[in-house]
Formats: C-alpha cells, sequence, structure tokens
C-alpha cells in the first residue's frame, strides 16, 4: 500500500506522522472518508466542499488547494492500483509544542490513504440489522459542532462501545433535547407511507455526503422528504428504516430497541433506493483510470 503524505508516497511501514503532530495529541484535524466504484471516485468534489468548511470552522489552513486534493484523491486510488476504495482523507494541524495553542503548530499536514473497507456483515445488507438508543448524548452545537468533521471522535466511539456491550453493531444518538440526532457513525433515516423523514441538521446529523443523494433519488422517485425532529417513538412506527453512509451505504434496519420496524424485514422503499444508489455509484465520480 502507498500512501500520501505532504505530496509524497511512503510505504505502508514507513508512513509515520511525529509524535508531535496536534492531530495525535489533541484530535485537531478533519477527515473525509470517500469512496471510489468501478474505476471512479464517488462524489468527489462534494467530500472535499465539506473538508474545507470543517477547516474553516477550525480556522485550519490547508496547505494544498481544491484542485490538487482532488487530484491527490485520484493519484492515490491509482498508485495503488485500486478501482473500487475506501479513501480516509486527513488534515491534522501539524507538528507543535506540548501546548494546546494552534498557533504553535507551523504547518498542517495532508494525509491520503486508499485501501478497501466492509463496515457490516453481508447477512444485515440482506435482512436488515439491529441497533439499541445509547445514554452518550450527541455534541452540542457550541461544544464540538456535529458539522465539524473532526478528528476527535470521542462522542461517537463511546456510543458504539455502548453499542457493542448491547450486542449490536450500530447505535442511535439522542441530542439533549431527547430528539434523535444520528448514529454512531451513520445518518438514519424512516419511512412512513410515501414519506422519507430523516433528522435536521440543527438536531445535530451530520450532513451527510449519501444522506443527500438519498434525498435526492427519493424526491425524484416521488416521495415526500422532510427533515422533523424525530423521537424514538417515530422511530419505533414507522414502516421502514435505514441508514446510510460513504462506509455503510445503505442498510436496513429490522429492530429498534427491542421493537420490530414494520414487517421486520427491508421493506420495498429502501430496497428500491439501495438499487438507484447501487447503479449511481457505478456510473458517475471523477475518473481513476
Amino acid at each position: 500500500m502507498k500512501i500520501f503524505i505532504d505530496g509524497q508516497y511512503y510505504d505502508e511501514e514507513n508512513a509515520k506522522i511525529s509524535v508531535f503532530d496536534h492531530g495525535l495529541l489533541y484530535g485537531d484535524g478533519i477527515f473525509e472518508g470517500i469512496r471510489a466504484y468501478n474505476g471512479r471516485v464517488f462524489k468527489l468534489k462534494e467530500h472535499i466542499d465539506r473538508l474545507f468548511h470543517s477547516a474553516k470552522a477550525l480556522l485550519l489552513t490547508i496547505p494544498m488547494s481544491h484542485a490538487e486534493i482532488m487530484k491527490a484523491v485520484v493519484d492515490t486510488c491509482r498508485e495503488n492500483n485500486l478501482r473500487d476504495a475506501y479513501v480516509r482523507l486527513i488534515v491534522t494541524r501539524g507538528v507543535g509544542t506540548l501546548g494546546l495553542n494552534p498557533n504553535r503548530c507551523k504547518k498542517p499536514s495532508v494525509i491520503v490513504i486508499a485501501g478497501t473497507i466492509q463496515l457490516y456483515p453481508q447477512e444485515m445488507y440482506d435482512n436488515g440489522m439491529e441497533i439499541v438508543t445509547v445514554p452518550t448524548t450527541r455534541n452540542l452545537h457550541n461544544a464540538v459542532n456535529p458539522a465539524i468533521k473532526s478528528l476527535n471522535y470521542l462522542n461517537n466511539i463511546l456510543a458504539k462501545i455502548e453499542a457493542n456491550i448491547a450486542g449490536v453493531e450500530e447505535a442511535i444518538m439522542l441530542n439533549s433535547d431527547g430528539y434523535v440526532a444520528e448514529c454512531t457513525g451513520d445518518n438514519i433515516f424512516i419511512v412512513r407511507g410515501n414519506e422519507l423523514l430523516t433528522p435536521p441538521l440543527s438536531a445535530g446529523a451530520l450532513y451527510g455526503i449519501t444522506r443527500a443523494v438519498v434525498m435526492e433519488m427519493a424526491r425524484e422517485g416521488g416521495m415526500q422528504v422532510s427533515e422533523p425532529n424525530l423521537t424514538r417513538y417515530d422511530l419505533f412506527i414507522a414502516d421502514e428504516c435505514f441508514l446510510t453512509g460513504t462506509g455503510a451505504e445503505l442498510i436496513p434496519v429490522r429492530k429498534i430497541d427491542g421493537r420490530v420496524i414494520g414487517s421486520g424485514k427491508p421493506g420495498p422503499k429502501t430496497g428500491s433506493l439501495v438499487e438507484k444508489y447501487r447503479a449511481l455509484t457505478q456510473t458517475s465520480g471523477d475518473a481513476i483510470f
């Protein structure tokens, strides 16, 4: 595996960062997870747009242009001869002192890792997954804003630990008002009749790239799409439920907190969206080869 670090490629065993990098010391940095399908990087511009938005919120100056980072992502896939890949793009604050002050970091670092990923077993895509609500609350907007895709993911990791303890792969996180925000690594959707509903960004949901694609596909298919505040009760009585994410893609949910959702099997609306999404990924994106 060849890994891009600040303009150069390194073998996996030689790909290293300093122990004084504030991304390591304090989680001071940002990242994106990006997918490539059939020799094309999917929604690359949208991911890089979001990266720059996160950087702006952190007053983090990315030492490469938008176009240069897009090229680095494509080139790293090409360097590793990958037609289907998961790309982890990272920007750290860079090397600094042991103090918190980001002004002591002279130059941010850009890292691109291209490999493969499968978050969940195939059986869960075929039959649906079981998830639970956990006690850990989604970060407040006036703390670490959930819209920033930062390297500090302890909030999500704590919730993931609680999911693991409960014996499931994923967990629902509520916000401080008790409304559904999102899952530890995925956005959540429910289907009610011909309606597709998902929590609003104001509830603590991440502006998911896959989330936006699914909402657009649903509207094109004649569904009514909305973003109301949702409670656990709304989830329990849904006809269908599914999660979305770059890594997870679209995965159906069959049970929440012990309650069977709909028929307990992946529903027709979910199945239709899965088919449309998979078709789109095979024909859209920035060419690698």
